[in-house]
Formats: structure tokens, sequence, C-alpha cells
């Protein structure tokens, strides 16, 4: 389904990102697996992907750092001859209530969460167009929607993703190339397994289908956005939440 396709996972390493690497390669596409410092967990991901017959890479770079960003696009073109599918998954929090956030942490969280994925699309996106083709989906965030309490920073920068890929769309469409994203609501993680019963029953309690999501619910909305049957979905983005926002 995407034999020959040339796919980046930015925070590919772990977590949604790793479901969605897998994903990717089980549809045939070369995979980039993007990490910052948990080469480990990057080249654990790269294992599972050849283990399962697929094709794999990792590559070092931050989303945050545009000569980074710059490099390694370079290099995957250099190396892989084109680059088909973008997915910005990379993404960090720090979280506190907003009369005692420290503007380190705002600017932190929206240059490698909101800009990061700017920095990333902008790169793919000579590549896109030169071959007349390209998918991008960037993972946002059921809070980017709802907002939350003390994820002040987070949830701007999530809601800011969404105006970035209605815009990056419409330039785009012309071109063949989509640009949607994907809003996780609660989802099975580490964070969520260190959670104590009660702190993940009162979560569930807030879901309408009652049960957190996977990594794998969320790689599948993202397989579909990228292949063939999600050819005419542009500038939207799909809710994997159970209910949770509508």
């Amino acid at each position: 389904m995407l034999e020959g396709k040339v796919a980046i996972v930015t925070g590919g390493s772990r977590g949604i990102g790793r479901a969605i690497s897998l994903r990717l390669a089980a549809m045939g596409a070369l995979v980039y697996v993007n990490y910052v410092s948990r080469p480990d967990a990057a080249d654990e991901t790269r294992k599972l992907i050849e283990a399962s017959g697929g094709k794999a890479a990792i590559i070092q770079f931050d989303v945050a750092d545009g000569e980074q960003v710059q490099g390694a696009f370079k290099k995957i073109l250099e190396d892989a001859g084109s680059i088909d599918i973008l997915i910005n998954n990379a993404g960090i929090t720090r979280d506190g209530l907003m009369a005692r956030m420290k503007d380190s942490d705002w600017d932190d969280v929206l240059t490698t969460n909101l800009k990061g994925a700017f920095l990333c699309a902008k790169a793919a996106l000579k590549p896109m167009m030169k071959k007349k083709w390209g998918r991008i989906v960037n993972i946002s965030s059921v809070v980017g929607f709802s907002g939350n309490a003390g994820q002040i920073n987070y949830a701007s920068a999530k809601a800011g993703l969404s105006g970035f890929t209605k815009s990056m769309a419409r330039e785009v469409a012309s071109r063949n190339i989509t640009v949607n994203g994907v809003a996780p609501g609660y989802i099975v993680t580490e964070m969520t397994d260190a959670m104590s019963e009660d702190a993940q029953a009162k979560i569930k309690s807030e879901i309408p289908m009652a049960s957190l999501g996977t990594p794998e619910d969320v790689a599948g909305a993202v397989a579909y956005l990228v292949s063939e049957d999600g050819r005419y979905v542009t500038g939207q983005t799909l809710h994997v939440n159970g209910g949770m926002y509508m």
C-alpha cells in the first residue's frame, strides 16, 4: 500500500510514535524513526520493524532546531531519494498552573510542539511539491480542543496545530499533498500505567466508551490518512478519544 514511499516519524521511538512507525512499515514504507535522547528506544523500534519484515532506519535530530532539521532531511533525501510522508509526533510537556508557570516552560513547549511541526513540514515540502505527492499528519491532542487546567502551554500548542493544519492544507492541496491532524484522547502509555487504579477510573468515567485508547488506535487513524483511502481528506483533524470530545 505504501511500497516505495519514505516516511519520517518524529518522536518515533516510543509510545504512539512507535506504533505509527510499526504501522507505516507494515504498509510497506521505509520508515525513518526520529529520536533526540533515547537511541536505545529508537533502535528497539527499528529492530521490531525489521523483525516483522519491514524497513527502517533511525535518525537523531531535535525538531526545535532548524539547522538540525535541515541537516537530517537533507541526509534522508540523499540516502533514500525522497520524502513522501511526514508524521509530526514529537512533543514535550512542562505542566503547571499558569500563575506559577515559568516563561521558559511556555517557550519550550510551544517551540517543540508547534514550531517543530512547522520546521519539519517546511523541510519536507520541497521534495513533496517536486514529486506532486505527499502526506503530512500532525499529532494533536484532545486538550487542544477541550483545554486542560495545568497544561495551558501544551493545550495552546496543540490548538495551534489545528490552525497550522488547515492553513497548510489550503496552500498545498493543488500539489496533491494532504495535511491532516489526529487528536488522541487518553491513550495507554508509560504515564497512564503509573497511575493508581482510582486515577484511571476517574479518567475512564469521563470517556463515553469507558476505556483508554491504545497507541495502535492512533496509528490506525494515521494509516487511513496517509493511504489512498484518505486521498480526498485534507485540512481535517480526526479525534481518537472514545467520544470524550465531539
